[in-house]
């Protein structure tokens, strides 16, 4: 047993270690990058050849990712394939692929586990196992532990197995994959010992929890007591609407307390492929316990009816206006779910996007990070960003800022607009604003 971990330990330390990476998405491509910058040799996989071809020619498919990043981590020691039979070349093998709801927003572990059943042939003594998916406590113990012990390798013995979330926030100037904690938890202690090893070599700071469900439980945490604490902001926006009272200004007013209050600002309703999914993960895997997560739910119930009280806002603006929303030309402003990236997982703007086409409103958008509408599992556009200039946000009924972009050009858009539906709270009062 010591024998099989301590060599792999050695390898951690010299950095002679190989390091797979399953999935080059949003959490995979930066880690890889991380890695290869740390020593290592890394070989990074994914079923999806597009991401192959873009990554062997040394061209970024994310604009916060530069090219030059990606060249230089190939000359460093990044491949990426997607034949699986190479992973039996690494020593670790670490899993980014989504956990997204399905229909009924229960989990959806087919990426994780259809990943790992591609892996069986090949995993072999002497290798980690490492999830970083989010998902519900004990996934790792019933979904990847079973699979694993199949092919009569033991784990803590002949291979290992952790737990350790991703915390990637892309776009985020102040911290990246090196200086972001990293959580981990092993399924045994020489399964948290070699967690901890195989880390600390690319991340500044690993923190060690005592089980792979603590670790688990702790990435639902940080991400419910967003989910919370946004759903209570988009709660007190409603009652400040009604009330006349700009939310906004009552929350910088609040902000200036230096102990006991923390700034959350509300929006169109909750983006990104975290906080809008992992609450579900928790709520559901509770009810396994009798137990009901009431808080959470009803959290989720407001942030999910963000993007309809936001169409009644623009509704009533323009009925005030003497318009009907059906035949209407509007403008969505940003449809990233969060600002300065590309990202649209889950992306409220795009819901709002829906929304108006259903109603018949004649819907565009426009945002320099998204040139070319994408293709969505749940939305089709057949779209291309709108360029701004005087005229063109004069020929919308409407323009609807959902995605604060710093490129956009603010004064032009609020002097030429016939109407703005404001739901990031970025204009001041005006006759042709409305805050939603």
């Amino acid at each position: 047993m010591e024998c099989m971990k301590g060599i792999l330990l050695d390898k951690f330390e010299s950095k002679s270690a190989v390091i797979g990476i399953f999935g080059l998405g949003y959490v995979g491509l930066p880690l890889a990058i991380r890695f290869v910058e740390a020593g290592f040799r890394v070989i990074g996989f994914d079923i999806d050849e597009e991401k192959i071809i873009n990554i062997e020619s040394g061209k970024s498919y994310f604009k916060h990712i530069d090219d030059s990043k990606i060249v230089s981590a190939i000359s460093s020691g990044l491949s990426s394939t997607t034949d699986f039979s190479q992973l039996s070349q690494a020593d670790a093998l670490i899993i980014c692929v989504p956990t997204p709801l399905n229909k009924s927003r229960e989990p959806d572990l087919s990426f994780v586990t259809s990943t790992m059943d591609l892996m069986l042939p090949y995993v072999r003594a002497g290798q980690i196992v490492s999830l970083e998916s989010t998902t519900y406590p004990g996934t790792t113990e019933e979904e990847l532990l079973p699979r694993i012990e199949s092919t009569g390798l033991v784990v803590g013995k002949d291979i290992f197995l952790v737990y350790s979330p991703e915390r990637e926030d892309p776009g985020n100037q102040k911290f990246e994959t090196k200086t972001i904690p990293k959580i981990c938890g092993g399924h045994t202690e020489n399964c948290k010992d070699l967690g901890q090893a195989l880390y600390s070599g690319a991340i500044d700071r690993v923190v060690v929890v005592s089980s792979t469900k603590v670790a688990e439980l702790t990435k639902l945490l940080e991400n419910i007591h967003r989910a919370v604490n946004i759903g209570l902001v988009n709660e007190m926006k409603i009652v400040a609407d009604k009330m006349g009272i700009d939310i906004h200004e009552v929350i910088d007013a609040a902000a200036t307390k230096p102990f006991g209050f923390t700034a959350y600002y509300p929006g169109p309703g909750l983006g990104g492929h975290c906080i809008p999914i992992d609450p579900f993960y928790l709520t559901w895997k509770a009810r396994e316990y009798g137990l009901n997560t009431r808080f959470i739910e009803l959290a989720g119930e407001v942030n999910t009816a963000m993007p309809e009280w936001v169409i009644s806002k623009l509704s009533d603006a323009l009925n005030e206006r003497s318009l009907p929303v059906k035949g209407s030309r509007i403008l969505v402003l940003g449809i990233a779910y969060k600002k300065n990236i590309d990202d649209m997982r889950e992306s409220p703007s795009v819901e709002l996007m829906q929304l108006l086409a259903n109603k018949g409103a004649i819907v565009d958008y426009s945002d320099p990070f998204v040139p070319v509408f994408p293709r969505m599992r749940k939305y089709q556009f057949d779209l291309q960003s709108v360029e701004l200039s005087e005229t063109v946000v004069q020929s919308y009924d409407c323009i609807v800022l959902a995605t604060n972009h710093d490129s956009f050009d603010y004064s032009m858009i609020r002097e030429n607009a016939a109407l703005i539906v404001d739901t990031r709270g970025y204009y001041k009062q005006a006759d042709n604003v409305v805050k939603a």
